[in-house]
Formats: structure tokens, sequence, C-alpha cells
């Protein structure tokens, strides 16, 4: 397998989070009800770790997606499209033989009885990913690189390459990964959970919700889902409208520096604002959701490890990067599809500053990021 090759690009120029996996061309129906009835589609970009590129580059990052498409427009399509957030894809590869993934979905809640999903992504270019073609140099490149579990589900060659990705090495960037539990996408479902949870156990930051991990692993609750994934410096617990909650230890090893810093003392104790408990060299971290008048629920996840990552790279508290989570999020729940511009940075950081009863009064709608538009309060 490739070793890690040497960091030799410019600091000031190379990408502070490298992001790889699939991108596929999504098209959003014109109007709601089922597939069969939907007369017209829009076209639109998907995929979990470009989506975190786009939202990053969009916050002012410098990002770079990593991965396959076909030599066909609908690849033309997708690294024109990201390549047009701002992001990095002088990395993407274009297979001459396999076409690019695209899905169709339709306009209701994902979690709905009636919402369809078609996904077209057999044997697409992404599949093909393998330790053997894709460039570790440009993945070693950046401070973090995103991963996730869907790469994992889409072939052999695709875990092959995640379980390398994760192996122990010197130099190794921080390893950010979120487990998306996707069970529709594995031939073998059931081998799914064990695979998931192997490989987020070699991460250092790792993204889940609260609901796959039950699904996946059978646990339940925040505390439960740390007990299962001890070795991460970082556990980001999504919790659905109950917002969410980070444990975050100091851990011997180069990357310590992950877990918050100056907010965690170095006897273990959490000293940053918000409500936490502490035990050991673990600080616990729970921080409300906000209260968002959704328009679909699409990429909400992806903007929220955006936004949490945004703020690690900016040395911000535990708290104000859960914070930063949930404002990417809302930005994202407030739009149609799975990407839009974030709101300003100091919009953002003033929202994320504000204090614990201010912050549990905020409601956010449609238009909410955009320049001279109010926040409402409850």
């Amino acid at each position: 397998m490739p070793g890690t090759p040497a960091r030799t690009a410019d600091a000031a120029t190379a990408a502070e989070v490298v992001c790889l996996g699939e991108s596929m061309v999504t098209f959003l129906p014109s109007q709601p009800g089922r597939l069969a009835d939907v007369p017209s589609f829009g076209r639109g970009i998907g995929g979990a770790e470009s989506n975190v590129a786009c939202a990053l580059a969009a916050a002012g990052h410098r990002a770079a997606w990593v991965g396959r498409v076909g030599a066909d427009g609908f690849g033309d399509h997708l690294v024109e499209a990201i390549a047009g957030y701002g992001v990095d894809t002088s990395a993407v590869q274009r297979d001459p033989v396999r076409p690019t993934g695209i899905y169709f979905r339709t306009a209701t809640d994902r979690a709905a009885d009636v919402h369809e999903v078609a996904y077209y992504r057999a044997g697409s270019a992404a599949s093909a990913m393998s330790p053997d073609n894709i460039p570790y140099e440009a993945l070693f490149a950046g401070r973090v690189l995103h991963l996730s579990g869907i790469t994992a589900a889409l072939s052999a060659d695709c875990l092959a390459l995640l379980h390398d990705l994760t192996a122990p090495r010197p130099g190794r960037p921080l390893i950010s990964f979120d487990v998306n539990h996707r069970p529709g996408l594995w031939r073998d479902a059931d081998a799914a959970p064990d695979v998931l949870l192997d490989l987020a156990r070699r991460c250092d930051l790792v993204f889940v919700g609260e609901d796959e991990a039950e699904e996946a692993w059978g646990v339940k609750g925040a505390e439960a889902i740390r007990a299962v994934l001890p070795e991460p410096e970082v556990v980001v617990v999504k919790r659905g409208s109950d917002g969410a909650t980070v444990f975050s230890g100091l851990r011997p090893g180069p990357r310590s520096s992950i877990a918050g810093g100056a907010e965690i003392a170095p006897g273990g104790d959490e000293v940053a604002s918000g409500r936490t408990e502490t035990g050991g060299a673990e600080g616990v971290t729970a921080v409300p959701a906000l209260h968002v008048d959704v328009v679909a629920p699409v990429g909400a996840g992806d903007a929220f490890a955006a936004g949490f990552l945004s703020a690690t790279l900016r040395d911000l508290p535990v708290r104000d990067r859960v914070r930063h989570g949930h404002l990417m999020a809302a930005a994202v729940l407030t739009v149609p599809g799975d990407l839009t511009d974030p709101p300003a940075r100091a919009h953002a950081d003033a929202l994320a500053a504000l204090d614990d009863e201010a912050w549990g009064r905020l409601r956010l709608g449609p238009g909410w990021t955009g320049d001279g538009q109010e926040v409402r309060t409850t």
C-alpha cells in the first residue's frame, strides 16, 4: 500500500481540508409527488464529502475534493460546479470507461413514507477508487482528511482504500469520519455495522447520529455511543432536534490539540461555557439545536460537519464548534437543495457567541443568512 508522502505544498496555498468520496449529479423535482408523477427535474450536485468541501470553501477555507468521475458531460458538470464554490478539484480523476453517478429524489421529507430516491451509481467511476489509483500525496496535503462511511459501501476497492487511509502512520493528517450509515448502499448490509465501527475507531474525529448508531450498533444514547468508540479523540453525537453532544478527551499523541486545546484544562476539566460534565481526561459538551423552519432536510448533516470543522480549524471552543455546526446546518435546512451560501463569518460568530438564553430563543427561516436579514427570536 502507498506510504505517507511528504507534504511539500506551500502552507499558504495548500488545502486545509481534503475531502474524498463520490459526488453525483442530483435531479431535483419541479414539484412534490411520486417520481412517477413529477414532470421535470432541475439539476444539482450531491455527495456527502463534496458537500463538506463546498461548504468549507464557501465559508472561506481552502478545501479540496478528491474523487473519480466519468469522462462524460455529467462529470464535466460536477467538476465545474464544485470548483465554482472555490474547491480545489485538481486531483479529481476522469474514468474513460465508467460513468458518473446520478440520482433522482422526491421533494418530500426524507422521513416520510412517500419519499423516494432512485440511484444510478452501480459501476460508477467513483466505485473504482482504490489504494492503487487515488493520489495519496493529494489526500495527505492538508491539515484534515475528511471521509465518510458512504465510500466504504461503494465497492471492495473503496473499502480497501478507506481501511488503508485510516491505518496508523507517521505524519498522517487529522482523520475526520462521518459514519453515514446507509444500509441500502451495501451489498452485505449485515456486515456494514462492524465495518463502520472498525473504521470509526481508527479515526481522530467522528460524527455519528444517535439514530444511526442505534440502528447500526444497537446502542442508545450519547454515553453508550462513546463507550463503543473509545479511541477517537473527539466524538460528535448528533441528536437531531435535541442538539449535539461532544466527547473530547486529551489523549497522548501528536493530534491531541483537536480536542479543544485551550478549553480543556490539563487536568481534563472542560472550562468552555455551556452545559458540560467532566471526568478524568474527558470533556463532555452538550449544545442545544436551533429552532429552524425547515424547507428540506437534505445535506444538513454534511453542513453540520463543515461548520464543526471550520470552527475546529479556527481553534474555537468546543461549544462554539457545535454552534457553528448548527448554524451551517440551519443554512442548508432553509433551502431546497444540498448546498447554499453559509452566513458571513462575522454574522455566524456573533450568533455563536450568544448566551445560552439568547441562543435558545433564535428561530431561523428561509433567507436568514442574507445581507440585511433579521434573525427572529421566540
